[in-house]
């Protein structure tokens, strides 16, 4: 398994936060609510090519990655999220690129999880 890093940038949370670390805490928490049910739907989606389930998950975890400034994220989710749309992708490519980003986003999680004790301490 590689060592992944997480691709967080966390200004525009922190811009619209205006200082808040509740605010910050609150959507880290509905964050790691969401996210991980949204990547189950993808994961089984692929396994199962029912491509408008995948790319409708993708569709929807797309923003929450911007909102956290996971840009290598979002811009993968994308690519899953056209290439369902697309009808037949290659199973092999598009579940290569889930599997990198969620290697991403699990890191991104764990880091959100740092940040979310430290905020809240």
């Amino acid at each position: 398994m590689l060592n992944v890093e997480p691709d967080l940038d966390l200004t525009f949370l922190e811009e619209i936060a205006d200082g808040s670390d509740d605010f910050i805490i609150e959507s880290i928490d509905m964050f790691a609510q969401q996210t991980p049910q949204l990547m189950a739907d993808i994961e089984k989606g692929i396994a199962e090519q029912n491509w408008p389930v995948t790319a409708s998950a993708a569709h929807k975890l797309k923003p929450n990655l911007g909102f956290f400034g996971m840009l290598t994220s979002q811009g993968l989710m994308q690519e899953i999220e056209h290439m369902a749309k697309g009808g037949l992708p290659d199973v092999a490519t598009i579940g290569s690129k889930f599997d990198n980003v969620k290697g991403i986003i699990n890191a991104n999680l764990n880091k959100l999880a740092q940040i979310k004790a430290e905020k809240g301490a």
